[in-house]
């Protein structure tokens, strides 16, 4: 999971964001004195009446106005470019209308219809067309939809060769991602797209050198943007996962409350699987280690289950019903579980294997992964 559907969650995503620097206003960086004040005038056809939500990154504060006529108005002041959230209610009505997309100072606007609210076009945003074009190369280096109408059909017929195959290509359409990612933040040091794209494809297990080079190439204004605090943290929970590096230790509940620290598992083979009831790819890999989980238990090895859920209820049953015999824990936080934190973890599934003394010695093994790695270690 990349960091635009991390934190967008199901929110179709229009972002507006940054245009390459000629100069610091234009790349949308902070300019002493510069006004750091917006307004954002709505006008959306067909959405008469309701409300429009406002929020800001992170834990930042939530806005809300009242849609009238099919219009509405937010003003207030953001030194940078953030990543928002609008979210648009009809009064007593449960649908809900979402748009995702990057607020600045200056005078902007978005205007359209109720039914195509992922489409609303915004103006007064000078950062726009970089995003824009930088978009469409990337989305033109693959095709998702026709993978993912393939992988339905092959996963449905239980075609593992087909699966297999379509695995492999799908990493082979990541990578070409990342790479014009990675060359675009090259070129583009200063950008709010380069450092938004870099978070946005690196995210999900990271190459802590790799990112590091990323990180430490742009310049500092980006480094201590909001973004590029962000990658931050992603570089920083990296170097300290990676492998070879000594796995940091966390404590947290079982199924009973009873606390099991990880500590607790030295002298096996152990891994840390970060999963969640919720996640449906979470639950096609529970049968890819259970099977690893019956080959190699009695050979010393053995899985820390760490659920990202944050109701008790439906993890104890997709435990029961994915028939997991493991030690499960959670702190019952969903996202903000303490030892996702800790790991870095910003999409699930996502694991760690850990040798006897709890060294990193492998991360996010996927399918039969899992099992040739451990085929190297436990004869």
């Amino acid at each position: 999971m990349n960091y635009l559907s991390f934190i967008g969650g199901a929110v179709l995503a229009l972002a507006v964001i940054g245009r390459p620097a000629h100069g610091r206003e234009k790349a949308g960086l902070k300019v002493a004195g510069a006004d750091t004040s917006y307004t954002l005038h709505g006008q959306v056809a067909g959405l008469d009446t309701g409300w429009v939500f406002l929020y800001h990154p992170g834990d930042g504060p939530i806005d809300s106005t009242v849609i009238s006529h099919g219009q509405f108005d937010f003003a207030g002041s953001v030194t940078e470019p953030q990543f928002c959230h609008l979210v648009f209610k009809k009064l007593n009505r449960d649908n809900i209308y979402s748009l995702a997309f990057f607020l600045q100072p200056g005078n902007l606007g978005l205007t359209g219809t109720k039914d195509s609210i992922a489409a609303l076009v915004p103006s007064g945003a000078p950062i726009q067309e970089e995003y824009l074009q930088f978009s469409k190369k990337a989305d033109a280096a693959v095709d998702w939809q026709a993978w993912g109408h393939a992988n339905e059909l092959a996963t449905a017929a239980k075609d593992k060769l087909k699966t297999d195959s379509l695995s492999a290509a799908a990493t082979v359409m990541d990578n070409r991602q990342k790479q014009l990612a990675k060359d675009y933040a090259t070129a583009h040091p200063s950008s709010y797209v380069a450092v938004f794209e870099v978070l946005n494809y690196f995210s999900y297990n990271p190459d802590a050198q790799e990112l590091q080079v990323l990180y430490t190439g742009f310049i500092p204004e980006i480094q201590s943007s909001h973004l590029g605090t962000e990658l931050k943290k992603v570089l920083d929970a990296a170097l300290l996962t990676g492998v070879g590096r000594p796995a940091p230790i966390f404590t947290q509940a079982d199924t009973k409350g009873r606390p099991v620290s990880l500590s607790s598992l030295k002298g096996q083979y152990v891994l840390v699987d970060f999963w969640a009831s919720w996640c449906g790819p979470c639950r096609a890999e529970n049968p890819n280690v259970l099977k690893s989980y019956r080959a190699y238990h009695p050979k010393g090895f053995t899985v820390l289950g760490v659920s990202l859920d944050d109701e008790k209820s439906p993890w104890l049953e997709a435990i029961r019903k994915d028939g997991l015999p493991w030690t499960e824990v959670s702190d019952l936080k969903g996202w903000k579980n303490s030892a996702a934190v800790l790991y870095g973890v910003e999409g699930i599934p996502m694991n760690f294997l850990l040798d006897k003394n709890g060294v990193i010695v492998a991360k996010g093994l996927r399918g039969d992964d899992l099992e040739k790695k451990l085929a190297e270690f436990l004869h």
